[in-house]
């Protein structure tokens, strides 16, 4: 028996938020800052894909808690409260509060000579418990029999 077509689309977003970030994260932002001749301009270019990543983990997140906010079926909604959905929330969370948070403060702090060390690595243990909440979320979502999502 196939999964419902909830559980197919909620895996999948889990999947992209999780997927997306890993590759973000660990392999691109990294190569920027070996292959650019600048740290400045490293850092812009991955300022600028820290944005988009923040949208798609943003809709891949509300996606989510759509599929399982849904008042027609309270048995998906009470296992997925039980299961994912406070790790989609606080990575839904911590994504805005880099955005619009820490992000700020790092263009600050290089234009006015702030405390970049502290507002890069917050942001950067921020993306860390955002990676863990998406991957956590992935992993509870992938175990879960077909019928309780």
């Amino acid at each position: 028996m196939h999964p419902p077509i909830r559980q197919r689309v909620a895996l999948l977003a889990a999947a992209l938020w999780w997927g997306s970030l890993t590759g973000l994260g660990f392999v691109v932002v990294p190569l920027l800052f070996m292959q650019l001749g600048s740290p400045a301009a490293a850092g812009a270019m991955a300022a600028k894909l820290f944005t988009a990543q923040t949208w798609l983990s943003t809709a891949c997140a509300l996606l989510m808690l759509l599929l399982v906010l849904n008042k027609k079926d309270p048995a998906a909604h009470a296992q997925w409260a039980q299961v994912a959905i406070k790790f989609v929330v606080a990575g839904l969370l911590l994504a805005l509060l880099v955005e619009f948070g820490v992000a700020p403060r790092i263009v600050s702090a290089r234009a006015e000579g702030g405390n970049l060390r502290l507002w890069h690595g917050l942001g950067s243990a921020m993306l860390l418990g955002q990676w863990l909440c998406a991957g956590l979320t992935l992993w509870r979502l992938s175990r879960q029999p077909a019928d309780t999502v």
